[in-house]
């Protein structure tokens, strides 16, 4: 085989675990944009190693991208940008690739927004454990050959780190009938759009919290507790005026969809969505909102909502 071939063979082989590597990415960093920079910096590594001497691409592309990733998380940059109450996920339209595996429970709360939030509260090690455990089923052996530890001591991490995101995953609950979900949520839009106050409350947990990245204006997330807190921003957020119509660019159409696996409402302009809320909900009722307006975090949402086909609009403004 000479050069060409050999290079050839080489990207071919890269561009089949892509995907994968991109959801693994994904998992560690919590950004799409940055999962994409670390597997092309993956790929970059394989062009230039001696791939005669790779027995196992596979494991040695996540080893790549893994480490990449575990370098960014750990980095000063990184560590002021993504301190807990200043950062929030970026958000994945359904259907997504990046979003990776979805066949069991915890491949699919590895990637919701509340998993991937609470994710920043591990160590670095502590969190690419638990992504490679849960989301991936690599054994104890490999990720200690992936992130240069002992077996035990993935072992350890491992536990750690299923401790304290289930512990602090309490309010997300077990998975929610996607029927149920949308009723409440579209209830939820409904009553906010009108102003209806009292079903707004009854709609939301005791101990309800709302997070929002102010578009990027603020340095920090903002943080709404109380359910008359949060009924209050919902009202104003949601009721349609022609001040928003006018700062929006045009008229705002709300449609309900999945994001990162759970129920959404998306703000559309045209064909750009500028607005993404999120829904946790709790026994019937909404634990945690969260709203994303950040142009940077909506990119690829909306690259992906240009080829998807949307249910009726449920209010436009």
């Amino acid at each position: 085989m000479d050069s060409t071939d050999d290079d050839s063979f080489g990207t071919s082989r890269f561009e089949a675990s892509r995907n994968r590597l991109a959801s693994l990415a994904y998992r560690l960093l919590g950004s799409a944009t940055d999962a994409e920079d670390a597997v092309q910096e993956a790929f970059l590594h394989w062009q230039a190693a001696d791939r005669q001497r790779i027995d196992v691409p596979e494991a040695w592309l996540a080893k790549v991208v893994t480490n990449l990733c575990l370098d960014r998380v750990r980095s000063a940059h990184a560590r002021r940008e993504r301190a807990v109450g200043a950062w929030l996920p970026e958000p994945l339209l359904d259907g997504d690739p990046m979003l990776g595996p979805a066949e069991t429970f915890e491949q699919r709360e590895s990637v919701s927004l509340a998993v991937l939030t609470l994710m920043e509260r591990l160590s670095p090690l502590e969190r690419a454990v638990c992504v490679l455990r849960e989301a991936f089923s690599h054994t104890h052996a490999e990720i200690a050959a992936i992130v240069d530890i002992t077996e035990s001591a993935s072992q350890q991490h491992f536990h750690r780190a299923r401790k304290r995101v289930t512990a602090e995953r309490r309010r997300g609950g077990a998975e929610v009938d996607p029927a149920s979900a949308r009723r409440i949520v579209e209830e939820f839009l409904a009553a906010a759009s009108s102003g209806r106050t009292e079903r707004l409350v009854a709609l939301l947990t005791d101990d309800v919290v709302a997070l929002t990245d102010g578009a990027d204006l603020v340095a920090e997330v903002l943080r709404y507790d109380t359910p008359q807190h949060v009924a209050a921003i919902a009202r104003g957020g949601f009721r349609p005026t022609p001040g928003k119509r006018r700062l929006a660019g045009g008229t705002p159409v709300l449609h309900y969809a999945l994001v990162n696996g759970g129920p959404a409402v998306l703000t559309v302009v045209g064909d750009r969505v500028v607005g993404s809320v999120t829904f946790d909900i709790v026994g019937g009722r909404i634990a945690t909102v969260r709203g994303i307006a950040a142009p940077t975090r909506l990119a690829r949402l909306t690259e992906a909502w240009r080829r998807h086909e949307p249910d009726a609009p449920l209010l436009s403004w």
